[in-house]
């Protein structure tokens, strides 16, 4: 059963570090904005939804990381 939730809790480890890296940072927003970068409306609220994806998967990844981590934690000892 260790075996299992360490190789799950390394597997969520990998798709976390994924997602993370997939999203934009916070100052890519206001520098384009700045420079006077035109976007489409739509092209806006495309991405605002897939950055809003991506943080709730970022949240639910990092729960189920800790919970795995704990189970590891566990089952190991």
């Amino acid at each position: 059963m260790g075996t299992f939730f360490t190789v799950l809790l390394i597997v969520v480890a990998l798709a976390l570090i994924a997602i993370i890296l997939l999203q934009q940072g916070r100052s890519a927003g206001l520098s384009g904005a700045i420079s006077g970068g035109a976007e489409q409306l739509f092209g806006k609220q495309k991405a605002r939804g897939i950055d809003a994806l991506l943080h709730r998967l970022t949240i639910v990844l990092a729960v189920l990381f800790f919970l795995l981590a704990m189970a590891v934690a566990y089952f190991v000892s």
